[in-house]
């Protein structure tokens, strides 16, 4: 990472070199932000320029474009445009923009402290690919067509609400309208609530139909939706000890599966135990975490433990899986640190497979 800063300026870098030593693979260069940054311009907006990442609820990932982020008393304002990212982050830009883009936005108030309301949309495209096929002519002689297809294949609006109210509620809801499709694409919601001492109460629910590129040949089988909803409750035994149980069902077309899972969190890790039935698969799974930093941050070891059964059907086959890890970070330095990490899988395809990993760490940040 590079950054460069001054006042409301900011240049901004997140870089990753990759290099195989034993094989005889090209290295390469993955550019994963690149971007200029204006803060706060006359009080009211942030705009980036370049390979940016976007977050919203309905978008993830980099581009190559501009953003705006403004605000004005109640009302919010993010919007984004820009190029797809070629594949593996290559330096490149694309080189048809009306095709290969995204664009999408939303529009935020604050109704009041606890309240706020959003609307907005995004649509996404990718570059159609021309190609020839054999097709029968009014003779019934075969002759070669060009094929060119058409490039709106995402294209959503999405409307959402959040209230919070502190430690006692919590709600967040949301939905997507698909209008390629013409169709929801995703209702959603989750609530959380500490409405007795240490004890705290959480539900989720989510809709959710397949994202289907519409010009693709996927989008002509008849794919079905998945229904989801999970209840869960968690104690805080101390103050840096917390125990949580949830439980949660997922219905398919014809069928369904659910799971179960019991956890402890503390400030040195966690120990949880999740089971899973049904129509997805069975499985046990039991994990230990522990990690616990030391000397004001100087040394950090870690160390991992993990056990899987699994099987697609009560009928198959049981599989197994182990995972062990043990780590170490040595961070000298505010800008300096080094990672050493070795990890132990076996399964039925990797036997005592044994690996280790060591990451040096620079962290650029000039402020002139």
């Amino acid at each position: 990472m590079l950054n460069l800063n001054y006042e409301k300026f900011s240049l901004r870098t997140h870089l990753n070199y990759e290099n195989y030593f034993n094989t005889s693979a090209d290295s390469r260069l993955r550019v994963y932000n690149l971007y200029f940054e204006a803060r706060k311009l006359f009080d009211i907006a942030t705009v980036k320029i370049g390979r940016q990442p976007v977050f919203s609820t309905i978008a993830g990932g980099v581009f190559d474009g501009v953003s705006v982020n403004a605000a004005y008393k109640m009302f919010g304002l993010d919007a984004w445009y820009g190029g797809n990212v070629p594949a593996y982050q290559k330096l490149e830009i694309t080189d048809s923009w009306k095709d290969d883009y995204l664009l999408g936005g939303e529009l935020k108030a604050q109704i009041i402290p606890q309240l706020l309301v959003g609307v907005g949309g995004f649509v996404k495209n990718f570059k159609p690919y021309s190609y020839t096929a054999t097709r029968l002519d009014d003779a019934f002689n075969p002759i070669s067509v060009l094929i060119q297809e058409k490039s709106n294949q995402y294209k959503f609006l999405q409307g959402r609400i959040s209230y919070d109210q502190g430690e006692g509620f919590q709600f967040n809801a949301r939905y997507e309208y698909d209008m390629n499709y013409q169709k929801t694409s995703r209702i959603e919601f989750d609530g959380v609530s500490s409405p007795v001492k240490n004890w705290h109460f959480n539900v989720y629910y989510n809709y959710l139909a397949p994202r289907i590129r519409y010009n693709s040949i996927f989008s002509v089988f008849d794919f079905a939706n998945t229904t989801e909803i999970e209840v869960g409750a968690g104690y805080d035994l101390t103050k840096s000890i917390t125990l949580n149980g949830r439980v949660g069902v997922v219905s398919y077309q014809g069928d369904n599966a659910s799971r179960f899972t019991i956890s402890a969190n503390t400030n040195f890790g966690s120990l949880s135990y999740r089971k899973s039935m049904g129509y997805a698969g069975e499985q046990d799974a039991i994990s230990l975490y522990l990690a616990k930093s030391l000397f004001d941050g100087l040394i950090t070891p870690s160390a991992g433990i993990a056990y899987t059964s699994y099987k697609l059907s009560p009928d198959a086959e049981t599989n197994s899986l182990t995972t062990i890890m043990g780590g170490l970070n040595i961070r000298a330095i505010r800008w300096l640190s080094f990672d050493l990490q070795a990890q132990y899988l076996n399964n039925k395809i990797y036997k005592n497979d044994l690996r280790m990993f060591f990451k040096a760490n620079y962290w650029f940040n000039t402020i002139f």
